[in-house]
């Protein structure tokens, strides 16, 4: 009988340490979603909080990942390889890229249209801007240029995402 007391607290206090899944959505923002690195050097955890240790550190400002749960202040993201840890909700922000995916360059064109113009080529895993998205297309920027390129050469948005 002494041991239940014991049993009890112990008990209650995995239950006190075990994450609040209401916790998943606690931004009212949806999950998953497109956001960007905001730093150039973000460290990436084995869990959410400074006690998990360090899996490795991103050193690209401006990277797409993906926001697939959330808890408390922290993110849990996904790369472009599907590497997934947690990082800290002042590493993100919602600015909206992507990067160009495939093992060709990328043709961006003047219109969202395959016959419309070519007005530049982009190579893979170069990090572009989006301006605005339709179903099929993103207009895009790099290096100070506009233009539009078919969405499934994109990583970093949704298939039938539309932005404006």
């Amino acid at each position: 009988m002494k041991k239940l007391p014991y049993i009890i607290a112990s008990v209650l206090c995995l239950l006190l340490a075990a994450p609040d899944t209401n916790a998943a959505t606690s931004t009212g923002l949806p999950v998953p979603r497109f956001v960007a690195l905001k730093a150039d050097e973000v460290n990436v955890r084995t869990g959410p909080g400074t006690r998990y240790p360090i899996q490795w550190v991103y050193h690209k400002q401006g990277m797409p990942v993906e926001v697939v749960e959330e808890y408390d202040a922290w993110r849990k993201i996904r790369d472009v390889e599907g590497t997934t840890g947690w990082v800290h909700k002042g590493m993100v922000d919602g600015k909206r890229n992507a990067i160009i995916t495939g093992k060709q360059p990328q043709i961006v064109r003047i219109d969202a249209d395959d016959s419309s113009k070519p007005i530049l080529k982009v190579e893979p895993d170069v990090i572009a801007r989006i301006v605005e998205c339709s179903v099929g297309w993103c207009r895009i920027q790099v290096s100070g240029r506009k233009g539009w390129i078919d969405k499934k050469h994109l990583w970093g948005v949704y298939p039938k995402e539309t932005i404006e």
